[in-house]
Formats: C-alpha cells, sequence, structure tokens
C-alpha cells in the first residue's frame, strides 16, 4: 500500500478504532473492552495500538512525510474552543501555528495536526466523547483496555529511568522528524506571553531529517502530556474560576437560578456572569474519568522523582542536563498543577454528596503526597509506624498551598452534609484525616501559611501582580522566569496567580476552620451514638426473635414505626467498621489541630446524642409553636442523617391498617369480615370472660383488649370514628394473613405428614402450640395479679 493511500485511510482508522467525536460511533470500545471477559479482542487490541505495535508504527510512517489532519475546534474543551473562536491564540503552545480558517464553503475552524498528534487527540477524547457506550456487563474501570493503554502509553513516553525509546523508523538516514514551525494561518492575539519553545532551541540549527534524538523525546513526551492535560482537565478557564469566587457573581448566579426556577415560559436574559457560570457547570466529570486522571497524576510524581541529583556545579549542569532531565523538573508546576486545582475545585463543589466521591477524593490524595511515589523505600521496621514527611518536600508544599488548605476546607463543608454512619462515607473522613495526621505534614502547611501571611515589605505591588500572570498553562518548552529565592514570594505567587488579587484566603489552621473541625468532631461522634444504637436495636430484634412470633404480629409491626436504617441491611461488620473508621478519624482530627481532651469533652457534652435512661435516642431538634412541633435547621439536619428521629407509630384501628407487602390482601378482607360478624355476635360473652378476675379473666384482656392503644385511639381526633366496632373486647384475625404464617403453617403440614400425621392432628398440634404461647405471655406481661375495675 502507497503512503499516499495509507495517508487517505488513516483518519478513517483512527476514528473506527476510538469512535467519531460526537459520540454516534462507537469503535472499538477500549473502555468496556476487558481481557476477563473479551480476552481475544482484549490482546489484540493492545497489541496493534501498543507504542512499538503497527498503528503506532505507521504514525511514524506517515510523519515522515510530513501530512496534516485536520481537528474540528467545536469539539475541543470549551475555554480552548471558546477563545480560537474569538481569534485570542491559547496559552498552551499545542494550538500554536495549527488553527485554519475554513476552505470556500467550509463549516468552522480546524486544527492541522500532525499523525502523532492527531491519533493522541482522539485517543484522549474517547474518553469524554464515548460516555454514553453500551455497557452489558459490570466494568472494571482500571481493567479496561483504554486504561491499560494509557498506562502503557505514559510509560513509553514519559519514562522514569533511562529515555524515551526512538521510534522506528523507515527512513534510513535518521529519525522521523518533530513537527517544523509553521507561520500562522489566521491572525491571532495570544492571552498569554508570547514564549519560545524550548524544542526550537535545540532544533532550530538543525535539518528536521537529522534532528536530535534528545529533541524527539522531548517533542513526543511534551506533546502527549499537553494533549492529555487539555483533554481530561481543561475544561474551565483560569478566568472563568477566578470570576466564579467573586460574591457579586455569586449572587448573581443565585438569582439566575431563582429566576429559572420561578420562570415557567420563555427564558430569561442571562447576564455575561450567568451566561459565564451556565457554561461553567455544563461539563460532568464521570468516575472513570477521574480514575484515568489520578492514574496520570500518580505517574508524573513518579516521573518527576526520578530527576538526578543536581550537580554541584551549575556550568556542569547546563552542560549535562538532558531536555528531558529539564521537562522532568517544571512538569507538575508548568503543565498540570493549575487545571487540576480548577478540576478539583469543580468535583468538590459540584459531585454528588454519595460515595462515588470516592474516587475524587483518592485522586486529590494521591496528588498531596509526592513523597509515596519516590525512588527511595522507607526502612523496614517490625511496627508499622507512619512515616514523618521529609522537610525536602517544604518546597512542593508551599508551592501547592491550596491543594492542601483551600480543599481540605472544601472536604470539610462535604463531609458535615454527608451521613458518617455510612462505612463508605465514614472511609472517607478517615482516609483525609490519616494523609493530613502524618508526622511533619500538618507542621509544614502551617509554615506554609505562615509565609502567605508574611506582609510585603520588599516587592512592590506592581511588580507582585506582574510576575504573577498565570504561564503554567503554556508550554514547557517556554522561556523561564527569572529565579526567585524567596519563599514567601513564591507561595504568594501561587496563591494569587490561581484566585487572583482579591482573594481572602482562609486559613487552615485558623479559628474558622478549627469550628468546623470541632463541629465535624461532634457529628463524628453522633454517628458512632448512632450506630451503636443500630446495633444495640439488630442484636435485640436478633434475640427477640422466636419460633410462634412468626404467628402473630409484633409490636413494631402493629404501629408501623421504622427504627433502623440503611445498616440493618449491611450487617454488623458494617456497623463495626464504621465505628472504628470514625474513632480513628477523630483521634487523627485531634492530631492535626492539636485538640485537647478538655475541648472534645466540652463538645460532646453541647452534643444532642445524649440517650434518655430507656436507652432511646431523644427527638429531633425543634421548637414547640400553637401548631405543634417545628423542626429547625439542625433538627432538619439530624433526620437526613439519621443522627435523630421521631418515634412513629400507627394511632388507629389496627384493624384498618394500610394491606402490607408481606400480606395477602383477599385474605386479609375475608379475614376482616369474619372476624366483624364474631365481634358482634360474641361482643357480650367477650365483655364478661374479660371482667372475670382468674386467670381466663387475665388471658382473654391479655390477648383480646390493647388498654394502652384504645385510649390513644379513644381521645384522639384523628381517627375517630374509624373503627370496625365499638370500643371493647374483640378477635383479630389479621395475623393469618401475613405469607410468613403461611408459610409456617404449610411447612408444618409437610413435616408432620413424614410422620403420618392427617390434616386434623396437625391443626390440633397447631392450637395447642398456639394456647401455650398464650399462656406463657399472659404469665410473663399479666402476672397473676387480680385485675383492677
Amino acid at each position: 500500500v502507497s503512503l499516499q493511500e495509507l495517508h487517505g485511510i488513516f483518519p478513517w482508522l483512527v476514528e473506527s478504532i476510538f469512535g467519531s467525536l460526537d459520540g454516534i460511533i462507537v469503535g472499538w470500545n477500549l473502555r468496556c473492552l476487558q481481557g476477563r471477559t473479551n480476552p481475544t479482542e482484549y490482546s489484540v487490541a493492545l497489541d496493534f495500538l501498543d507504542p512499538s505495535g503497527p498503528m503506532m508504527k505507521l504514525v511514524y510512517k506517515l510523519q515522515a512525510e510530513e501530512y496534516r489532519y485536520d481537528f474540528p475546534v467545536s469539539y475541543l474543551p470549551g475555554p480552548v474552543k471558546a477563545s480560537i473562536q474569538e481569534q485570542v491564540l491559547p496559552e498552551c503552545s499545542l494550538y500554536h501555528n495549527k488553527v485554519q480558517f475554513p476552505s470556500s464553503g467550509g463549516l468552522g475552524l480546524n486544527l492541522a495536526l500532525n499523525p502523532f498528534e492527531y491519533y493522541m487527540f482522539y485517543f484522549a477524547i474517547s474518553l469524554i466523547t464515548q460516555k454514553n457506550s453500551p455497557v452489558t456487563h459490570h466494568v472494571s474501570p482500571s481493567n479496561s483496555a483504554y486504561f491499560i493503554l494509557v498506562d502503557t502509553y505514559l510509560k513509553c513516553f514519559l519514562p522514569t529511568e533511562g529515555s524515551v525509546l526512538p521510534p522506528p523508523s523507515s527512513n534510513p538516514g535518521g529519525a522521523i522528524p518533530s513537527p517544523t514551525p509553521r507561520s500562522p494561518a489566521v491572525p491571532f492575539t495570544s492571552y498569554g506571553m508570547h514564549h519560545t519553545s524550548l524544542l526550537k532551541r535545540h532544533i532550530a540549527h538543525q535539518p528536521s531529517v537529522n534532528a536530535d534524538p534528545a529533541s524527539q523525546e522531548i517533542w513526543r513526551s511534551e506533546t502527549l502530556l499537553q494533549i492529555f492535560v487539555e483533554m481530561w482537565l481543561h475544561h474551565y478557564s483560569l478566568e472563568m474560576y477566578q470570576k466564579m469566587q467573586s460574591p457579586h457573581v455569586k449572587l448573581e448566579v443565585l438569582h439566575y437560578r431563582l429566576s429559572i426556577s420561578s420562570k415557567h415560559h420563555g427564558s430569561p436574559a442571562q447576564s455575561s456572569y450567568q451566561a459565564l457560570h451556565a457554561y461553567q457547570e455544563s461539563f460532568k466529570p464521570t468516575e472513570e474519568h477521574v480514575l484515568v486522571v489520578r492514574l496520570l497524576v500518580k505517574h508524573l510524581h513518579a516521573f518527576s522523582n526520578s530527576l538526578k541529583p543536581e550537580p554541584l556545579s551549575p556550568s556542569a549542569h547546563s552542560h549535562t542536563a538532558s531536555p528531558l532531565e529539564e521537562f522532568k523538573r517544571v512538569v507538575i508546576p508548568r503543565f498540570v498543577q493549575e487545571k487540576l486545582y480548577i478540576f478539583l475545585q469543580h468535583c468538590f463543589g459540584h459531585w454528588p454528596l454519595d460515595a462515588s466521591f470516592r474516587a475524587v477524593l483518592e485522586m486529590w490524595l494521591s496528588y498531596l503526597q509526592p513523597w509515596r511515589y519516590a525512588p527511595e523505600k522507607p526502612p523496614q521496621s517490625a511496627e508499622a509506624l507512619p512515616r514523618s514527611v521529609s522537610e525536602k518536600w517544604a518546597a512542593f508544599i508551599q508551592e501547592n498551598l491550596l491543594m492542601y488548605t483551600k480543599l481540605f476546607v472544601g472536604f470539610l463543608n462535604r463531609a458535615l452534609r454527608t451521613d458518617l454512619v455510612s462505612p463508605k462515607n465514614a472511609l472517607m473522613v478517615f482516609r483525609v484525616a490519616k494523609v493530613f495526621a502524618q508526622p511533619n505534614l500538618a507542621e509544614m502547611i502551617l509554615k506554609g501559611e505562615q509565609l502567605f501571611l508574611e506582609p510585603e515589605l520588599v516587592i512592590p505591588h506592581r511588580q507582585h501582580r506582574l510576575f504573577m500572570t498565570p504561564t503554567l498553562g503554556g508550554s514547557f518548552l517556554s522561556s523561564w522566569p527569572p529565579a526567585i529565592t524567596d519563599a514567601s514570594f513564591k507561595v504568594k505567587s501561587h496563591v494569587y496567580s490561581l484566585e487572583g488579587q482579591d482573594f481572602q484566603y482562609k486559613q487552615m489552621f485558623g479559628t474558622e476552620v478549627r469550628n468546623l473541625v470541632l463541629k465535624l468532631a461532634q457529628l463524628i461522634f453522633q454517628a458512632q451514638q448512632t450506630a451503636k444504637s443500630i446495633s444495640d436495636h439488630s442484636a435485640e430484634t436478633m434475640a427477640s426473635h422466636s419460633f410462634f412470633s412468626w404467628f402473630r404480629f409484633t409490636p413494631s409491626e402493629m404501629n408501623g414505626s421504622y427504627t433502623g436504617n440503611d445498616l440493618d441491611e449491611i450487617g454488623q461488620d458494617s456497623i463495626k467498621k464504621t465505628d472504628e473508621y470514625l474513632e480513628k478519624a477523630l483521634e487523627y482530627l485531634c492530631q492535626i489541630f492539636k485538640l485537647n481532651e478538655s475541648q472534645l469533652t466540652q463538645m460532646m457534652m453541647k452534643c444532642g446524642t445524649a440517650q434518655d435512661e430507656n436507652g432511646k435516642k431523644q427527638l429531633p431538634d425543634c421548637i414547640k409553636s400553637e401548631d405543634g412541633l417545628i423542626l429547625t435547621p439542625l433538627g432538619r439536619h439530624q433526620i437526613i442523617n439519621g443522627l435523630r428521629r421521631f418515634e412513629v407509630q400507627y394511632q388507629g384501628d389496627t384493624e384498618l391498617q394500610p394491606i402490607r407487602s408481606y400480606e395477602n390482601a383477599t385474605l386479609v378482607r375475608l379475614l376482616f369480615r369474619l372476624s366483624s360478624v364474631l365481634n358482634e355476635r360474641f361482643a357480650d360473652q367477650m365483655e364478661v370472660l374479660c371482667s372475670r378476675d382468674d386467670f381466663v379473666g387475665r388471658l382473654c384482656r391479655y390477648h383480646l383488649t390493647n388498654p394502652h392503644l384504645m385510649q390513644k385511639i379513644r381521645y384522639s381526633p384523628v381517627v375517630k370514628g374509624r373503627t370496625s366496632q365499638k370500643w371493647g373486647p374483640r378477635i383479630s384475625l389479621r395475623f393469618l394473613a401475613s405469607y410468613r404464617t403461611l408459610i409456617s403453617v404449610l411447612m408444618i403440614y409437610f413435616i408432620a405428614s413424614w410422620f403420618y400425621i392427617g390434616p386434623v392432628g396437625c391443626t390440633f398440634i397447631i392450637l395447642i402450640g398456639y394456647f401455650l404461647y398464650a399462656v406463657i405471655m399472659t404469665f410473663f406481661f399479666e402476672g397473676w395479679k387480680p385485675h383492677e375495675h
């Protein structure tokens, strides 16, 4: 096949593999392809798309001829698309000299990409565009072919050991050429500073055919990383994020939402801020998306930590450091920090309050702990003590201060709105507390805050503002800013570049955040009490189950009260895990914020989960009014999170309760008619029996009347007049309509048939057993005391 023919089918082949940009063509569906379910297709796909496989060989072959392929600008991430359509050149060098106007009659702007860029663009964006792929079985994202390929490409083009392997070349004279600079197709204004590429500094003096291999590895490494970051993280611009932090804009957004909810016809006029906010929330990352970003973060930490130690002589450094080593030095702050911070802020603010947030949480914690991916191994010891965070990571912590402090406050606000009785939510609180409780970490974060709060005495404000113009999104192959030696200046530059000059910093170890931590500690204590009460209730319920209880309603069934939550179905093991997670989380929070026992004791005294003498929880927080009890905001919070509840009981005639799901509706109606006939015919006889002072009277009173319930019904204005008969003794046969009663009777008849006992004998045995049960219950609950009239 000629190169021209390969050039023609290459776009079709890429789309057939990764799917179309509009998501209509699914392609090979690499996100759902797993070795466990489709071993043959899985193996073929990985081999074909491997960095040394047939597909990449085709890419390099077309790269040698400098072919170009059009990629529609309309499918780029929102901020990039908006800036290009407004003829403002994006800061990222990935888009420089690639934008082209459409030909006559054409629609939209396009990027002219070389084969390697075109292939990687489609590979990266398929994670976003193929969200609605058909899934016929449960898929584990970390075992999919797509996830494995991302890991393979990262290890190949961003190696932690050695250098990037040179691409296979069909050109006997040299390597595959890197892209040559081209004049811009349209006039653009750059919204960032114009930088000279480091790649150009390395290869500008060399022919493209015989390009330096070091420059080749830098070009492919940077291109891969830029594409991954742009496609996966750059869905919100820094300018938009900073505008959305303004209190004025937040008020505008609130008014906009209220107008949307109250207006039924037509659409209200959107201000620029409102339209900006509506656009800001349009992107919703999936759990799989977050897992892939976490894989990228972990590998970049390992890649950056594989940097060789700097030589003592600066002159030696300038001659011996390879482009790959220079790339490792600034790969995280220059490429990832800004976009990842905004991405995490969006996730913390918009992700549902459920257990799926664990993926976002672990990605955040992975970024906060670069020492976990350092090449040195911790010393093996008999005791598994937490390793102290080395002082060499102080610079990283200071230059990423907001990642630690502001996002921690964001997590606190989320944790205060979640049900901490749930084991999965308790685990998330435990994970965050454990990470921040690592020895020396809190001290280094506090040092970073102190550096930020130092007064500016030397650096003029105007110069400070100029330096902090964000350049993190630009190419690593950009000109280097002047070296900064002032640690305080570095921290302030980081904070103001991400949050803007008007940002009001909230100290992580300040009074306001400390109060939030105390409130979280109170909720932890409340959740522990709730889990304990649920555990005790479950144990009591299991202990109270007896064989004869299958033949009669228990009190909880009769009054319709609900005394449990999701943990009833999870089991005792999960309740125990919840208690362990919360106990350790509380201990870690005390270590981080130096909470003393007196503070905790005072907090527990204020905690409203103290139990009364009967071991039951108090009512939710409410106030009394003319219309009865009214829930306060705290009371609503307590009910939503399962911390307190009202003891809801059925107060009406038990015979007129709604038919339950475990009852046979036909039998309920028939037995109600039968019991009504019996009660009307034998009402006087039952009155006489219940008035007797002997054991027969007590037996009839216990099983034919319910004095406490009758008193409630008699004086209740709600159920007055809705009773099956006059107040007094009566027979209730409704328990026979329960499915468990029917199943039990059938089981008894089935077992009796083995012993050649007929239906009449079985019925007699059941009646004798029920009579003995009635006598025993009468003895325990009524006793042998005489009846008091």
